[in-house]
Protein backbone atom coordinates (compact mmCIF):
# COMPACT_ATOMS: atom_id res chain seq x y z
CA UNK A 1 0.00 0.00 0.00
CA UNK A 2 1.11 3.27 -0.85
CA UNK A 3 -0.05 7.06 0.50
CA UNK A 4 0.86 10.20 -1.42
CA UNK A 5 0.77 13.58 0.02
CA UNK A 6 0.65 16.28 -2.70
CA UNK A 7 0.27 20.31 -2.22
CA UNK A 8 -1.87 22.78 -3.37
CA UNK A 9 -0.51 26.18 -5.23
CA UNK A 10 -1.59 29.65 -4.88
CA UNK A 11 -0.44 31.58 -7.99
CA UNK A 12 0.57 34.72 -8.08
CA UNK A 13 1.46 36.42 -11.44
CA UNK A 14 1.04 35.66 -14.50
CA UNK A 15 -1.56 32.60 -14.67
CA UNK A 16 -3.12 32.01 -17.80
CA UNK A 17 0.26 32.94 -19.75
CA UNK A 18 1.03 28.66 -19.19
CA UNK A 19 -1.75 27.81 -21.88
CA UNK A 20 -0.66 26.19 -24.60
CA UNK A 21 -2.36 28.42 -27.23
CA UNK A 22 -0.92 31.19 -25.60
CA UNK A 23 3.18 30.50 -24.85
CA UNK A 24 3.06 28.33 -28.04
CA UNK A 25 2.90 31.35 -30.31
CA UNK A 26 4.13 34.35 -27.90
CA UNK A 27 7.87 32.83 -27.17
CA UNK A 28 7.24 31.79 -23.51
CA UNK A 29 4.82 31.81 -20.72
CA UNK A 30 5.54 32.60 -17.65
CA UNK A 31 4.15 32.01 -13.75
CA UNK A 32 5.63 32.94 -10.11
CA UNK A 33 3.59 30.45 -7.60
CA UNK A 34 3.85 28.63 -4.21
CA UNK A 35 2.92 25.49 -2.84
CA UNK A 36 1.21 25.71 0.41
CA UNK A 37 0.51 23.56 3.61
CA UNK A 38 -2.68 21.96 2.13
CA UNK A 39 -3.11 18.95 0.61
CA UNK A 40 -4.47 16.33 -1.63
CA UNK A 41 -3.81 12.47 -0.25
CA UNK A 42 -3.75 9.73 -2.55
CA UNK A 43 -3.78 5.97 -0.98
CA UNK A 44 -3.23 2.71 -3.46
CA UNK A 45 -3.11 -0.71 -2.85
CA UNK A 46 -3.85 -3.85 -4.27
CA UNK A 47 -7.17 -4.89 -4.04
CA UNK A 48 -8.35 -7.65 -1.02
CA UNK A 49 -9.39 -10.99 -2.67
CA UNK A 50 -12.63 -11.34 -0.85
CA UNK A 51 -14.27 -8.33 -2.85
CA UNK A 52 -16.29 -8.83 -5.84
CA UNK A 53 -14.78 -5.64 -7.53
CA UNK A 54 -11.65 -5.23 -9.76
CA UNK A 55 -11.71 -1.90 -8.83
CA UNK A 56 -12.84 0.07 -6.64
CA UNK A 57 -11.82 4.18 -6.33
CA UNK A 58 -13.20 6.55 -3.07
CA UNK A 59 -13.02 10.26 -3.55
CA UNK A 60 -16.54 12.16 -3.41
CA UNK A 61 -18.57 9.37 -4.51
CA UNK A 62 -17.27 5.49 -4.13
CA UNK A 63 -17.13 3.42 -7.91
CA UNK A 64 -16.70 -0.22 -8.03
CA UNK A 65 -16.24 -1.45 -11.47
CA UNK A 66 -15.02 -4.18 -13.40
CA UNK A 67 -13.17 -2.51 -15.67
CA UNK A 68 -10.94 0.58 -16.32
CA UNK A 69 -13.08 1.90 -19.32
CA UNK A 70 -16.16 1.87 -16.94
CA UNK A 71 -14.58 4.30 -14.38
CA UNK A 72 -15.88 7.60 -14.39
CA UNK A 73 -13.11 9.09 -12.24
CA UNK A 74 -11.29 10.52 -15.99
CA UNK A 75 -8.07 11.39 -14.43
CA UNK A 76 -8.16 7.76 -12.16
CA UNK A 77 -9.00 5.90 -15.50
CA UNK A 78 -6.34 7.69 -17.85
CA UNK A 79 -3.61 7.20 -14.95
CA UNK A 80 -4.58 3.44 -14.76
CA UNK A 81 -4.46 3.37 -18.69
CA UNK A 82 -1.18 5.47 -19.42
CA UNK A 83 0.51 3.01 -16.51
CA UNK A 84 -0.82 -0.13 -17.45
CA UNK A 85 -1.55 -0.83 -13.66
CA UNK A 86 -4.53 -3.68 -14.06
CA UNK A 87 -7.07 -5.43 -11.61
CA UNK A 88 -7.42 -5.53 -8.72
CA UNK A 89 -6.78 -2.01 -7.45
CA UNK A 90 -8.51 0.18 -4.57
CA UNK A 91 -7.65 4.02 -4.60
CA UNK A 92 -8.86 6.47 -2.06
CA UNK A 93 -8.70 9.92 -2.16
CA UNK A 94 -9.05 13.29 0.46
CA UNK A 95 -8.15 16.66 0.57
CA UNK A 96 -7.63 19.34 2.53
CA UNK A 97 -9.66 21.85 1.02
CA UNK A 98 -12.87 21.67 -1.82
CA UNK A 99 -12.54 20.75 -5.51
CA UNK A 100 -13.22 23.84 -7.67
CA UNK A 101 -11.79 26.14 -5.41
CA UNK A 102 -8.74 28.00 -7.63
CA UNK A 103 -6.05 26.11 -5.92
CA UNK A 104 -4.49 23.60 -8.14
CA UNK A 105 -6.43 20.20 -6.62
CA UNK A 106 -7.20 18.13 -9.76
CA UNK A 107 -3.42 18.25 -11.00
CA UNK A 108 -2.51 17.72 -7.20
CA UNK A 109 -4.61 14.72 -7.76
CA UNK A 110 -3.11 14.02 -10.90
CA UNK A 111 0.29 14.18 -10.01
CA UNK A 112 0.14 12.43 -6.46
CA UNK A 113 -1.70 9.33 -8.14
CA UNK A 114 0.45 9.15 -10.76
CA UNK A 115 3.17 9.19 -7.87
CA UNK A 116 1.17 6.54 -6.03
CA UNK A 117 1.16 4.19 -8.99
CA UNK A 118 4.57 4.42 -10.04
CA UNK A 119 6.17 3.59 -6.53
CA UNK A 120 3.37 0.96 -6.85
CA UNK A 121 5.23 -0.19 -9.82
CA UNK A 122 8.48 0.32 -8.01
CA UNK A 123 9.34 3.04 -10.74
CA UNK A 124 11.34 5.68 -9.37
CA UNK A 125 10.34 9.13 -11.44
CA UNK A 126 11.92 12.25 -11.55
CA UNK A 127 9.23 15.41 -11.02
CA UNK A 128 9.75 16.73 -14.42
CA UNK A 129 8.54 13.43 -15.51
CA UNK A 130 5.56 13.30 -13.47
CA UNK A 131 4.57 16.88 -13.89
CA UNK A 132 4.48 15.94 -17.48
CA UNK A 133 2.54 12.66 -17.32
CA UNK A 134 0.21 14.42 -15.24
CA UNK A 135 -0.38 17.28 -17.90
CA UNK A 136 -0.51 14.93 -20.95
CA UNK A 137 -3.56 13.25 -19.03
CA UNK A 138 -5.64 16.61 -18.53
CA UNK A 139 -4.73 18.61 -21.39
CA UNK A 140 -3.60 16.35 -24.21
CA UNK A 141 -5.91 13.14 -23.60
CA UNK A 142 -8.70 14.63 -21.48
CA UNK A 143 -8.87 17.78 -23.64
CA UNK A 144 -8.72 20.01 -20.59
CA UNK A 145 -8.73 23.90 -21.33
CA UNK A 146 -5.72 24.44 -18.67
CA UNK A 147 -2.17 25.62 -18.62
CA UNK A 148 1.36 23.39 -17.13
CA UNK A 149 1.60 25.50 -13.98
CA UNK A 150 -0.51 23.30 -11.29
CA UNK A 151 1.47 19.89 -12.10
CA UNK A 152 5.13 21.48 -12.03
CA UNK A 153 3.92 23.48 -8.91
CA UNK A 154 2.30 19.98 -7.45
CA UNK A 155 5.07 17.58 -8.51
CA UNK A 156 7.94 20.24 -7.44
CA UNK A 157 7.15 22.31 -4.43
CA UNK A 158 8.21 25.68 -3.04
CA UNK A 159 8.22 28.62 -4.46
CA UNK A 160 8.93 28.97 -8.39
CA UNK A 161 9.09 31.22 -11.20
CA UNK A 162 8.50 29.13 -14.18
CA UNK A 163 8.28 29.78 -17.81
CA UNK A 164 6.63 27.60 -20.26
CA UNK A 165 8.80 27.87 -23.66
CA UNK A 166 7.06 27.56 -27.06
CA UNK A 167 9.38 24.31 -27.74
CA UNK A 168 7.30 22.63 -24.65
CA UNK A 169 10.06 22.33 -22.58
CA UNK A 170 9.87 24.10 -19.09
CA UNK A 171 12.57 26.20 -16.76
CA UNK A 172 12.07 26.45 -12.99
CA UNK A 173 13.62 28.65 -11.24
CA UNK A 174 13.19 28.27 -7.55
CA UNK A 175 12.95 31.46 -4.89
CA UNK A 176 14.05 31.25 -1.06
CA UNK A 177 11.25 31.75 0.82
CA UNK A 178 12.06 32.53 4.58
CA UNK A 179 8.36 30.69 6.11
CA UNK A 180 8.91 31.49 9.82
CA UNK A 181 10.33 34.94 9.32
CA UNK A 182 7.78 37.41 10.69
CA UNK A 183 8.41 40.03 8.11
CA UNK A 184 8.54 37.41 4.91
CA UNK A 185 6.26 37.95 2.27
CA UNK A 186 4.12 34.81 2.78
CA UNK A 187 3.48 36.85 6.38
CA UNK A 188 1.25 39.11 4.84
CA UNK A 189 -0.80 36.88 2.89
CA UNK A 190 -4.95 36.04 3.99
CA UNK A 191 -6.88 33.79 2.68
CA UNK A 192 -10.65 33.64 2.47
CA UNK A 193 -13.09 31.25 1.53
CA UNK A 194 -15.77 32.40 -0.63
CA UNK A 195 -17.78 29.48 0.00
CA UNK A 196 -18.28 28.86 -3.89
CA UNK A 197 -16.81 26.40 -5.80
CA UNK A 198 -17.16 26.58 -9.93
CA UNK A 199 -15.93 24.40 -13.05
CA UNK A 200 -12.81 26.30 -13.95
CA UNK A 201 -13.32 24.18 -17.55
CA UNK A 202 -15.93 26.72 -18.52
CA UNK A 203 -14.41 29.85 -17.35
CA UNK A 204 -10.93 28.75 -18.99
CA UNK A 205 -12.58 27.77 -22.00
CA UNK A 206 -14.13 30.91 -22.90
CA UNK A 207 -10.79 32.31 -21.32
CA UNK A 208 -8.66 30.10 -23.81
CA UNK A 209 -11.01 31.16 -27.04
CA UNK A 210 -10.28 35.17 -25.86
CA UNK A 211 -6.59 34.49 -26.14
CA UNK A 212 -6.42 36.60 -29.64
CA UNK A 213 -8.45 39.32 -27.83
CA UNK A 214 -6.91 39.63 -24.84
CA UNK A 215 -3.04 38.42 -26.02
CA UNK A 216 -1.43 42.15 -24.83
CA UNK A 217 -3.26 41.76 -21.28
CA UNK A 218 -1.61 37.99 -21.05
CA UNK A 219 2.12 39.92 -21.98
CA UNK A 220 1.23 42.32 -19.09
CA UNK A 221 0.80 39.74 -16.83
CA UNK A 222 3.74 37.67 -18.05
CA UNK A 223 6.14 40.82 -17.17
CA UNK A 224 4.38 40.93 -13.72
CA UNK A 225 5.82 37.44 -13.26
CA UNK A 226 8.97 38.23 -14.78
CA UNK A 227 9.30 41.38 -12.93
CA UNK A 228 8.12 39.89 -9.68
CA UNK A 229 11.30 37.01 -9.56
CA UNK A 230 13.86 39.47 -10.30
CA UNK A 231 13.11 41.65 -7.62
CA UNK A 232 12.37 38.12 -5.47
CA UNK A 233 15.64 36.97 -6.18
CA UNK A 234 17.46 40.32 -5.23
CA UNK A 235 15.94 40.83 -2.39
CA UNK A 236 13.90 44.21 -3.92
CA UNK A 237 10.43 43.28 -2.80
CA UNK A 238 8.52 44.60 -0.32
CA UNK A 239 5.00 43.46 1.06
CA UNK A 240 3.33 46.59 -0.36
CA UNK A 241 5.11 46.73 -3.48
CA UNK A 242 3.73 42.75 -3.43
CA UNK A 243 0.61 43.88 -2.95
CA UNK A 244 0.12 46.14 -5.36
CA UNK A 245 1.26 43.87 -7.85
CA UNK A 246 -1.46 41.46 -6.84
CA UNK A 247 -3.61 44.32 -7.20
CA UNK A 248 -2.43 45.19 -11.07
CA UNK A 249 -2.64 41.73 -11.83
CA UNK A 250 -6.10 41.38 -10.51
CA UNK A 251 -7.59 43.94 -12.49
CA UNK A 252 -5.63 42.86 -15.74
CA UNK A 253 -6.71 39.37 -15.32
CA UNK A 254 -10.36 40.88 -15.05
CA UNK A 255 -10.70 41.80 -18.66
CA UNK A 256 -9.85 37.94 -19.63
CA UNK A 257 -13.64 37.60 -19.51
CA UNK A 258 -16.90 38.28 -18.02
CA UNK A 259 -16.71 35.05 -15.59
CA UNK A 260 -14.13 35.80 -13.84
CA UNK A 261 -15.52 38.03 -11.34
CA UNK A 262 -19.46 39.30 -10.37
CA UNK A 263 -20.41 41.64 -8.12
CA UNK A 264 -20.66 40.07 -4.94
CA UNK A 265 -16.61 39.23 -5.57
CA UNK A 266 -16.01 42.54 -6.22
CA UNK A 267 -17.36 43.65 -3.26
CA UNK A 268 -15.69 41.41 -0.75
CA UNK A 269 -12.30 42.50 -3.09
CA UNK A 270 -13.32 46.66 -2.46
CA UNK A 271 -13.89 45.48 1.69
CA UNK A 272 -10.84 44.50 1.65
CA UNK A 273 -8.36 46.96 0.85
CA UNK A 274 -10.47 49.58 2.31
CA UNK A 275 -10.00 47.74 5.40
CA UNK A 276 -5.79 47.59 4.84
CA UNK A 277 -4.75 45.02 2.12
CA UNK A 278 -2.47 46.36 -0.72
CA UNK A 279 -4.16 44.24 -3.05
CA UNK A 280 -5.19 40.80 -3.84
CA UNK A 281 -6.75 38.63 -6.16
CA UNK A 282 -9.11 35.77 -6.65
CA UNK A 283 -7.23 32.42 -6.76
CA UNK A 284 -7.62 30.31 -9.84
CA UNK A 285 -9.40 30.44 -12.74
CA UNK A 286 -11.55 33.02 -11.40
CA UNK A 287 -15.79 32.80 -10.53
CA UNK A 288 -15.61 31.91 -6.74
CA UNK A 289 -13.00 29.85 -4.46
CA UNK A 290 -10.63 31.13 -2.47
CA UNK A 291 -10.06 35.19 -2.11
CA UNK A 292 -6.21 36.35 -1.72
CA UNK A 293 -5.18 39.35 0.21
CA UNK A 294 -1.35 41.06 0.68
CA UNK A 295 -1.21 43.85 3.84
CA UNK A 296 0.69 44.28 6.46
CA UNK A 297 0.20 42.06 9.61
CA UNK A 298 -1.12 45.19 11.81
CA UNK A 299 -3.90 45.12 9.11
CA UNK A 300 -5.28 41.56 9.38
CA UNK A 301 -7.64 41.62 11.98
CA UNK A 302 -8.97 44.65 10.51
CA UNK A 303 -9.37 43.12 7.02
CA UNK A 304 -11.02 39.98 8.82
CA UNK A 305 -13.20 41.88 10.18
CA UNK A 306 -14.51 43.59 7.22
CA UNK A 307 -15.03 39.81 5.77
CA UNK A 308 -17.34 38.51 8.30
CA UNK A 309 -19.11 36.12 5.66
CA UNK A 310 -15.85 34.36 4.80
CA UNK A 311 -13.81 32.53 6.27
CA UNK A 312 -10.31 32.72 6.77
CA UNK A 313 -8.21 30.06 6.05
CA UNK A 314 -4.73 30.03 7.90
CA UNK A 315 -1.47 28.45 5.16
CA UNK A 316 1.85 27.89 5.36
CA UNK A 317 4.67 28.22 3.26
CA UNK A 318 5.32 24.39 1.87
CA UNK A 319 9.05 23.72 0.49
CA UNK A 320 8.16 19.82 -0.78
CA UNK A 321 6.30 18.73 -4.16
CA UNK A 322 4.51 15.45 -4.52
CA UNK A 323 5.99 13.15 -1.46
CA UNK A 324 5.47 9.26 -0.16
CA UNK A 325 3.58 9.51 3.71
CA UNK A 326 3.80 5.42 3.60
CA UNK A 327 4.86 2.47 1.66
CA UNK A 328 4.27 -1.11 2.82
CA UNK A 329 5.49 -4.19 1.10
CA UNK A 330 7.66 -2.95 -1.30
CA UNK A 331 11.11 -2.84 0.66
CA UNK A 332 13.46 0.44 1.58
CA UNK A 333 13.16 3.46 -0.23
CA UNK A 334 15.90 5.53 0.04
CA UNK A 335 14.10 9.13 1.32
CA UNK A 336 11.04 10.41 2.20
CA UNK A 337 10.26 11.10 -1.60
CA UNK A 338 10.27 7.41 -2.80
CA UNK A 339 9.53 7.36 -6.08
CA UNK A 340 10.86 10.84 -6.75
CA UNK A 341 13.98 11.81 -8.03
CA UNK A 342 15.62 14.63 -8.77
CA UNK A 343 15.02 18.54 -7.59
CA UNK A 344 15.31 21.92 -9.49
CA UNK A 345 18.24 23.83 -9.72
CA UNK A 346 17.74 27.61 -10.46
CA UNK A 347 17.02 27.84 -14.82
CA UNK A 348 16.90 23.64 -14.53
CA UNK A 349 15.07 23.11 -17.87
CA UNK A 350 13.08 20.12 -18.31
CA UNK A 351 12.34 19.01 -21.64
CA UNK A 352 8.25 17.85 -22.58
CA UNK A 353 8.38 13.60 -22.38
Amino acid sequence: MIMTRTPLRLSFFGGGTDLRDFYANNEYGAVLSTTIDKFVYVTVKRHGALFDEPFRLNYSTTEMVNSIGEIQNEIGREALRMLGVGAPIYISTVADIPAGSGLGSSSAYAVGLLHALRSLQSTRTSFGDLAEMACHIEIDVLNKPIGKQDQYSAASGGLNYMRFLADESTSIAPISARATDPNSLLDSLQLFWTGKTRRADDILRQQKANIGATRHFLVQMRKMADDAATMLQGGRMTVATFGEMLDETWKLKRQLGPTVSNSMIDQWYERGCQAGAYGGKLCGAGGGGFLLFCGPKTRHQEIKAALPELREVPIRFEPSGSMTLYADGLGTHPNSRSGVVGTAGVGVEIAAS
